[in-house]
């Protein structure tokens, strides 16, 4: 596994990531079960500690419902870089993309590719010298068929991530891929009503493909 024992691996995103999480974003006394939420990073927290008990690797989800890249880079000093991590996951843009779909008049909550971009790849350089390791997860819109615009928009974000895990060593994790493979086999809203918010199903297929991409499996 890629992780180190006694590592401190932060999860930062949206409502995927944030999936109900405690404030503290991780187990407390009052809250042991649902501190790091009810989604794919309480899964992976789960597994590690079921699998690697004693390498101790504290788990901190630091999602947030409805935030952009933009929301992000707001927080990110407090949220990131002063916990002082040992490993940063980022997994941001579904809500960069969407917007420019369910609200096509709120340009100002739009975030358009070319700032996606520049914006993101500004959190990497100031991360990437910080830290043990570094992962970059594609967004994601759980949609089978490429021509549809919203998904064919979510893949070029998707290939910003891929391109910038390229450049600066980080941990690729194609959350998208990881979707296709289920939905060639089951309708897209068996696994998100809204084809965004994963059911149990669903935040299980995004664990796997971070666990897999960290050799955890």
């Amino acid at each position: 596994m890629l992780i180190t024992p006694a590592s401190k691996f932060i999860f930062i995103g949206d409502s995927i990531t944030d999936a109900g999480r405690d404030p503290a974003g991780e187990a407390t006394p009052w809250n042991p079960r649902a501190g790091t939420g009810h989604g794919y990073v309480s899964l992976v927290e789960a597994w590690l500690g079921a699998t690697r008990p004693g390498e101790r690797i504290r788990i901190i989800n630091r999602g947030t419902s409805g935030h952009t890249v933009r929301d992000l880079a707001a927080r990110w000093e407090t949220d990131v870089l002063a916990p002082a991590p040992d490993w940063v996951s980022i997994m941001i843009g579904i809500n960069d993309v969407w917007r420019q779909f369910d609200t096509p008049l709120r340009a100002d909550l739009q975030v358009h590719l070319p700032e996606y971009r520049a914006t993101l790849e500004n959190l990497v350089t100031r991360t990437r010298p910080h830290v043990k390791g570094l992962v970059l997860a594609t967004p994601f819109f759980i949609e089978p068929h490429r021509a549809d615009p919203m998904r064919a928009m979510m893949d070029a974000y998707g290939a910003v991530v891929r391109e910038l895990a390229t450049s600066y060593d980080a941990v690729f994790v194609d959350t998208q891929t990881a979707f296709d493979a289920v939905t060639a086999h089951t309708h897209p809203m068996t696994l998100a009503w809204d084809r965004i918010h994963p059911s149990p199903t669903g935040h299980l297929i995004l664990a796997r493909a971070f666990l897999a991409a960290l050799g955890a499996l």
